[in-house]
Parts: C-alpha cells; sequence; structure tokens
C-alpha cells in the first residue's frame, strides 16, 4: 500500500498511524502544544496552532506559531525564522504540527506547500482539521510527496487548546466559559451591592491571563452599573491582548462614561426591542455597536441568539464575567461549556447576593439533574489565598 493511501485511511479512521514514532515525539510536540497556548484567545478566526521543526539528527531549529489575527500561520511562523543553514539542516527533518497543515489559499498560501517544499522528511501532527476546506486533505497531499506521517500524537493535549475552533465550526458558537468569583460560602457579595474584592491580587493576576486567552468578554449591563469595570487585562505584558466586551443590555442603560468604553475595540451592546431610540445614538455616537436581539421567553434578550452572533463574528472563545442575572441565564440556556469557579476565605451569609438567582422548578431539573447537564471537576489549584476549581460540561470528558 503506498504511503498516500495508507494516510487516507488514518483521516477516515482517527487514531491509525501511518508509520512508527521516534522516541522523542512526545517531547517535540508537548513543544509545540506550548507554542500553541501563546496563540490562544489572540488568533483570530483562526486556530492557536503550535509548530517545531527538527533536524534528521534530531536537532531543535525552529519553533512557530499563529501569528495575532491568525497569520502567519504557525507552520510558516517556523519556516521564516530559519536561517539558510536551518533551512538547509531541515531537509529531511520533521515538523511536529498540533493542527492538520492547510490545503487551501486563504489569506495565506497553503502550509502543506509550504513544508513539502521545505523538504521535510516527516510529518507529525496531533489533530486533524475539522474544516471541511481541509479535513485529510493536507495530509493527503503531503503524503503524496512521499512524506512520513504520523497523526494522534497528544491528540488530548491539544484539542485542549482547539475547543474554541471546533465548537465554532460544528456548533455555529463560541466555546463559552463563565468565571464567577464567590464567597466561601457561595455569595459574589454583600446586599447593598458595594463594589469590594472577594479575591486577592494573585487570583485577579490569574483571571486577566485568562481573559487574554479569550476572544470575547461577556458581561451584563447589572455588573457595569454596579461595578463600573474596565474587563481588561493589566497584567504586564498582555495589555494589548485585551479582547472586545459584549454587554447584555436590555434597556441601553449603559452609561457613556463607562470604563469599557476605554477598551481598545468598539464595545457591543445586545439590546432588546424595548431600548429606546435616544439610548441608541447616545451609545453609538460613544463608539458602541449596538446590535438587538429577539428576546428569551422573560423578556431579557435571548441568550442562545448572542452566541450565535460570537460564532458568526469568528469569536472561537468566549469568556463571560457577570453577576447572578446574566449568569442564571447563560446557565439556563445550557450555553455553558466550562465554569471557573474561584472562592474566597470570606463568609458573607444568606442575606448576601447568590452568585445564581432562583432558576425555577422546571430549568433545576433540566440543568441539575439529567446527567448530559451535569458539570464536572476537571481542575482544582490553590492561587495566593483563593481556590480555583475549573468544572466541564460532561461531554467534554469523552474528548
Amino acid at each position: 500500500m503506498s504511503k498516500k493511501s495508507l494516510v487516507i485511511k488514518v483521516v477516515k479512521a482517527q487514531g491509525v498511524w501511518s508509520n512508527s514514532g521516534a522516541s522523542d515525539d512526545n517531547r517535540w510536540m508537548s513543544a509545540a502544544i506550548s507554542a500553541s497556548w501563546q496563540a490562544l484567545g489572540r488568533s483570530g478566526v483562526n486556530p492557536p496552532v503550535g509548530c517545531v521543526l527538527i533536524s534528521k539528527d534530531r536537532q531543535l531549529l525552529a519553533v512557530g506559531r499563529t501569528g495575532r489575527g491568525g497569520v502567519p500561520h504557525a507552520e510558516v511562523d517556523a519556516l521564516q525564522s530559519l536561517c539558510d543553514v536551518g533551512r538547509s539542516a531541515l531537509k529531511g527533518g520533521t515538523a511536529y504540527v498540533t493542527l492538520e497543515p492547510c490545503a487551501h489559499q486563504g489569506k495565506t498560501p497553503p502550509c502543506s506547500d509550504a513544508l513539502i517544499g521545505a523538504g521535510i522528511g516527516r510529518l507529525v501532527v496531533a489533530v486533524q482539521d475539522p474544516d471541511q476546506r481541509v479535513n485529510g486533505a493536507g495530509l493527503s497531499q503531503i503524503a503524496a510527496a512521499n512524506i512520513d506521517i504520523r497523526l494522534g500524537v497528544m491528540q488530548r493535549e491539544a484539542e485542549e487548546l482547539l475547543l474554541g475552533f471546533k465548537n465554532r465550526l460544528q456548533k455555529g458558537k463560541p466555546f463559552c466559559s463563565l468565571k464567577i468569583a464567590t464567597s466561601m460560602d457561595g455569595r459574589v457579595g454583600l446586599s447593598d451591592r458595594k463594589k469590594r474584592w472577594l479575591t486577592g491580587a494573585p487570583m485577579r493576576r490569574y483571571v486577566h491571563l485568562l481573559r487574554s486567552q479569550n476572544d470575547a468578554i461577556v458581561t451584563g449591563v447589572g455588573t457595569v452599573l454596579s461595578d463600573d469595570p474596565r474587563l481588561n487585562c493589566r497584567n504586564e505584558g498582555i495589555a494589548d491582548d485585551s479582547p472586545p466586551i459584549y454587554v447584555f443590555d436590555r434597556l441601553l442603560r449603559t452609561p457613556t462614561t463607562a470604563k469599557l468604553f476605554e477598551s481598545q475595540h468598539k464595545v457591543t451592546f445586545f439590546c432588546g426591542g424595548s431600548a429606546t431610540h435616544r439610548r441608541h445614538n447616545e451609545l453609538m455616537a460613544a463608539g458602541a455597536l449596538i446590535v438587538q436581539l429577539p428576546d428569551d421567553p422573560s423578556g431579557r434578550p435571548d441568550v442562545t441568539a448572542g452566541m450565535q452572533y460570537l460564532g458568526e463574528q469568528g469569536v472561537n472563545h468566549a469568556l463571560v464575567e457577570a453577576g447572578p442575572g446574566l449568569a442564571t441565564s447563560i446557565i439556563a440556556a445550557d450555553a455553558v461549556d466550562r465554569i471557573y469557579w474561584t472562592q474566597s476565605n470570606h463568609i458573607l451569609g444568606a442575606d448576601s447576593l447568590a452568585a445564581i438567582d432562583n432558576l425555577g422548578t422546571e430549568p433545576l431539573n433540566e440543568i441539575a439533574i439529567l446527567p448530559e447537564k451535569k458539570y464536572v471537576q476537571a481542575d482544582y489549584r490553590v492561587i495566593g489565598d483563593d481556590r480555583l476549581v475549573t468544572l466541564n460540561k460532561s461531554h467534554l470528558n469523552s474528548l
């Protein structure tokens, strides 16, 4: 059987590889995955990909990742960093890529052509590209050039970074994470609703990093009115990675003096049909974009429609930072794929604000009881004096 036909079989049967692996394949793929983390939240509509180039005698030559806004692709980024000696040393060497190289002409020429032209002798890929413009075509083209291929190395680890890209392609909406900061007894603030920090500075720095790894921050008007947040990235070195902000604001009550308008991006407001033309005009004059969504049964802008809009805008990862109102709506709409639940050492008492509002009997049964709706703990860590529990929708455990 030719290499080409064997790779086509691999494409159709996940987990079958076309050749035996080198002893250090996991080592170099791990380096490629580390590089792709640096592209997460920064690659625009494109997936965050990492690439490592190794010489024939197994020496590191170059590391690349998807560039800001998606250009260049990781393979091209790595190839462009090579000097003449490096390009010569790559002949017969190996390329490690976290996602199948593209084989179509988009903003850039096909990466499959670039790797073939570079003279590699072997390609190791973690994940086959779900994009129908690729989806095996890159592997087939490279196999036709008599280049050995191994598919599926560290696939699970690489797929973690591609969740948003795959979710948008397959479901038309971003991978949605909800961040909640509470006291030990699950409360988000005192009844006076005045802004107070629950978690300490180390946890807040972690949240700023988390923001930088998302393509959009979603919040509600209640949070804007009570906290007047900036929702940007204020850790040293990542200020330029602050993502665009989207606000669910049914009546467009956000004041034009809100700190959100300091964002380097245009702020988008999701409103309902009851918002006045005056508020439309005032917010647009302040530089905002207004998107009217259909109302849900409770009369609020429909969360599902908002997520679909984000998907149409090319958002792969969305992080929701909001108060009990929007948090409850987005959970009730079954729109949350992951929860980052931070917990401080405070005890606020029963008269303080709960993290989640009353769900009602029917939604409670749908969300909390059915196994497919369940959230499962995926990670636990201590950051400063606070705790972070990461919970995934149960279906993610099968990836």
